[in-house]
């Protein structure tokens, strides 16, 4: 009785016209194309308009850093961003982590 199906399978598989391989990878390119203009190319434009924005930072701009901390910029080099905060008290953060500009939270914030 099994010998009966696995014959049919056969019959079937010679009788289907062969497929082209580059129509077998159509969906795969398009899948990838998607995910392209969705996913990788908008990564990549807030990657450079972070990179911008850490670049143009200078003495006295206030900020808020990605855990939340505003403060005001009193000293920076190429890695390290030192901030003042409201108390007089410094701490130094990575420049990395520098989340942006405080002052569109602030005009948020009051109104």
């Amino acid at each position: 009785m099994m010998l009966l199906f696995i014959s049919n399978a056969y019959a079937q598989a010679a009788g289907a016209p062969a497929q082209n391989p580059l129509m077998s990878m159509i969906p795969f390119v398009l899948v990838f194309v998607v995910m392209y203009f969705f996913m990788i190319r908008p990564q990549k434009k807030r990657m450079e308009e972070e990179r911008d924005f850490l670049s143009k930072l200078s003495h006295g701009e206030e900020i808020f850093t990605k855990s939340g901390i505003l403060g005001k910029i009193s000293g920076i080099t190429e890695k390290v961003v030192t901030l003042e905060l409201e108390g007089g008290t410094k701490i130094k953060i990575l420049k990395t982590h520098v989340g942006g500009s405080a002052k569109s939270v602030l005009t948020e914030v009051t109104k």
